[in-house]
């Protein structure tokens, strides 16, 4: 890309040539966007996952190598800088848009993404930048005429129809509720900390709604380094209001559900917990959590994982400095050695194959100081961190894009500066350390072409409450009343169950769902006794098991999907009350800590035996599995 002169200069051309169009309302495709040069290579959208992979509409794999292009989450003051200070904070001036515009015309923006190589885009917002009516300020947009007395939301619509118009697929990414710079104890730490749950989910049903009809915005990003406020922790699975899962789990189901069931949900993991100082526990969960409860959309095949990774900070440091603060070492203090395995056990075991969680990873944000930088060790953790994300083929996003200079020093963390007078200097414009490895980064071989379907693992976990993740169902209603419900995505069948702990594991390639179920709380349908003394639920002639209720711990009713395939009349009675009981089967642990039953890859669960004797907890200690013809 260094020697692209003539190209970059013509693409640069063009994009200045384009004009900035009104934005009353929402975009309402590429087609409709005032940009008619597409920079980026070809892609059929919408995005979806096959297995570790972010595939396209066609099926091959698009990987993400994308960048953040912020200040849509905090105020820009016009004068080249994220202002930092109290007032600016508040929003006095209402500039809550993405970095750069008075500075330079969005279309020589754009074509610097281009020039770097990227394909997609994370866009951060706040939840404040969406309900603000003020007009930006002229300063603020100075090189772009054409946005003057808008919102700061109608500039972001403007942002979107250029950055898709031109090839580029964009993230959407709720980065704070109240606008100001991230990540500290701000207001910011979780998803309803200076807002309530519902504010956050319905500022995202309305963002999403309003770029629905742009098939080039993929994704919805749900929120930025969930952490501890000064007197409580973010969780994974506890069932209260500080709940990051079970937040985006239903958020994330919304999405699809009731305003676009095209997009990527992209769930970050926790960013941090505890006090980040030595004595106390303090730790960087980060996406470990997902090894024991993973997330089961609606949608099987449109969940990503997300995680961010800076030299500064550590396995269990949190970045900060000054007095107090923790020992523990920094990235940039591990050996190369000592970065694979804790990136590996933070973040990329999500994407091992055959796992119940099992998904694309994406590296949302990494990033070093530029032109600037002379310590040696953030130097080598650049260097050592983008050779990881080379030899795993990760999905990643550089942070930041867009910055500011002046006498060649600013903001030296971005890619792309502009001084005062619009003069750029780009990553390939000077003397930036960075760009060899950028470029090795860009063009390293990866995987490309179509990515074969492959099979879907997914757990169910109906802990605090249903976890019906059939479209089919829940259309039906409330088909036991009072019980929690677990349901398989509509395509998916149940394979597996623990003998405590509620989970359970649904896989694909079954039998041929039709549109018919029956609930099953008897044993009219058992022929033969295939676990005699003990109560058994069995599916009729002609269905196969895709979900199941609980009470407590007993078991209520069995969740049965009629096909109009022939299956096997004769089975096998799986026991699982005294031990595990999986024999080859894939699929990973889905039940950490308790006894599970899974049928062979070949067959399907056609019934559950449970004990109701006196003084039993009536969990289920037996399938009855039957193979697939």
């Amino acid at each position: 890309m260094r020697g692209s002169t003539a190209v970059r200069t013509l693409v640069t051309l063009a994009l200045l040539l384009l004009p900035v169009t009104p934005a009353a309302a929402a975009p309402s495709s590429p087609a409709s966007a005032s940009a008619a040069v597409e920079l980026v290579p070809a892609w059929s959208a919408p995005l979806s996952t096959r297995g570790r992979w972010i595939v396209d509409a066609d099926g091959n794999r698009f990987r993400l190598k994308s960048g953040n292009w912020h200040g849509a989450s905090g105020t820009w003051n016009g004068s080249g800088d994220q202002n930092d200070n109290a007032s600016h904070h508040a929003g006095e001036n209402g500039n809550r848009i993405p970095l750069g515009l008075d500075r330079a015309s969005m279309g020589s923006i754009i074509g610097g993404f281009a020039e770097l190589g990227l394909n997609s885009i994370r866009l951060p917002f706040s939840n404040e930048m969406v309900h603000d009516s003020r007009p930006v300020t002229d300063a603020a947009v100075a090189a772009n005429p054409g946005l003057r007395g808008k919102t700061p939301l109608q500039v972001y619509d403007v942002v979107v129809q250029e950055l898709t118009a031109a090839g580029f697929a964009v993230v959407l990414n709720n980065h704070t509720n109240t606008t100001r710079w991230c990540c500290g104890v701000d207001g910011n730490e979780r998803w309803n900390t200076s807002q309530s749950a519902a504010t956050w989910e319905s500022d995202w049903l309305l963002m999403v709604n309003r770029y629905r009809t742009n098939p080039r915005v993929v994704g919805a990003d749900l929120y930025n380094e969930v952490r501890r406020n000064i007197l409580d922790d973010p969780n994974w699975g506890w069932g209260n209001d500080h709940d990051w899962f079970a937040a985006t789990q239903r958020l994330g189901d919304r999405i699809l559900t009731e305003a676009n069931p095209k997009l990527l949900i992209v769930v970050e993991g926790i960013n941090w917990t505890g006090i980040p100082v030595d004595g106390f526990p303090h730790d960087r969960p980060t996406l470990t959590p997902a090894r024991t409860l993973s997330h089961t959309l609606v949608a099987s095949n449109k969940l990503v994982y997300a995680a961010h990774f800076y030299g500064y900070t550590g396995p269990r440091h949190s970045g900060a400095t000054g007095t107090g603060e923790t020992s523990d070492p920094r990235y940039q203090d591990l050996s190369p050695e000592e970065l694979i395995s804790e990136v590996n056990r933070q973040a990329l075991f999500v994407s091992g194959e055959e796992g119940h969680f099992t998904a694309p990873v994406w590296i949302s944000e990494f990033g070093v100081g530029g032109r600037e930088e002379t310590g040696a060790k953030p130097r080598a953790w650049f260097e050592r961190f983008v050779d990881h994300l080379i030899r795993s083929d990760a999905d990643f996003a550089y942070w930041p894009l867009v910055g500011w200079h002046q006498n060649r020093t600013g903001n030296g963390w971005a890619l792309l500066h502009w001084d005062s007078a619009g003069q750029r200097m780009g990553l390939y414009d000077g003397d930036d350390w960075r760009a060899s490895a950028w470029s090795r980064l860009i063009n390293a071989p990866s995987r490309t072409g179509a990515v074969p379907t492959s099979t879907v693992w997914k757990m169910l976990s109906p802990d605090h409450g249903d976890f019906v993740q059939s479209l089919r169902m829940r259309a039906a209603g409330d088909w036991d009343n009072g019980a929690r419900k677990a349901a398989c995505p509509d395509g998916l069948r149940l394979v597996g169950l623990s003998h405590t702990g509620n989970r359970g594991l649904c896989t694909s390639g079954g039998p041929v769902a039709v549109s018919t179920y029956e609930v099953v709380r008897d044993e009219r349908h058992v022929s033969p006794d295939w676990a005699s003394g003990y109560t058994k639920f069995q599916c009729p002639p002609g269905h196969f098991a895709t979900g199941y209720a609980v009470r407590g711990a007993r078991v209520s009713s069995l969740l049965c999907t009629a096909t109009s395939q022939s299956l096997s009349p004769t089975g096998r009675t799986l026991w699982f009350d005294r031990s595990d009981n999986r024999g080859a089967a894939r699929g990973a642990d889905f039940a950490s800590g308790h006894y599970k039953g899974q049928c062979a890859d070949n067959e399907h669960v056609a019934g559950i035996a449970f004990t109701t004797r006196v003084g039993a907890s009536g969990t289920p200690d037996a399938l009855y599995c039957r193979s697939i013809t």
